[in-house]
């Protein structure tokens, strides 16, 4: 059984910075892209940063410049560093992946439970 665990949300006032981990683990055999969504309340959810195999990365717009996403092959674990933090970028994070498991024919796409991020001004 796949799973995804994160780790490292929390309270933190504006201009503060949070690191969240995310863990994979289980009969894996190989990970594509992994990625950090987040979710506000009354909103949908959205795709904040993404990272492939090979280290490229893409960011959502309100982000850029502030947040760091990066991955850790050998460990199965993907990383966001969230600096310069505002009110707005208050949600639940999730981490997400495409993962081929050992059992599995073809790649799946998995979801941690979620952290609450919450930033005060």
């Amino acid at each position: 059984q796949v799973q995804l665990v994160e780790s490292g949300g929390g309270l933190v006032q504006t201009g503060g910075s949070l690191r969240l981990s995310c863990a994979a683990s289980g009969r894996i055999f190989r990970i594509n892209n992994m990625n950090w969504y987040r979710q506000a309340p009354g909103k949908q959810r959205e795709l904040v940063a993404a990272i492939t195999s090979g280290g490229s990365t893409n960011y959502l717009d309100s982000v850029k410049g502030r947040f760091t996403i990066s991955r850790d092959n050998a460990k199965n674990t993907v990383s966001l560093q969230m600096n310069s933090l505002k009110p707005e970028d208050t949600a639940v994070y999730y981490c997400n992946a495409e993962i081929l498991s050992r059992n599995s024919a073809g790649f799946m796409v998995y979801w941690g439970q979620g952290t609450q991020v919450t930033v005060s001004s």
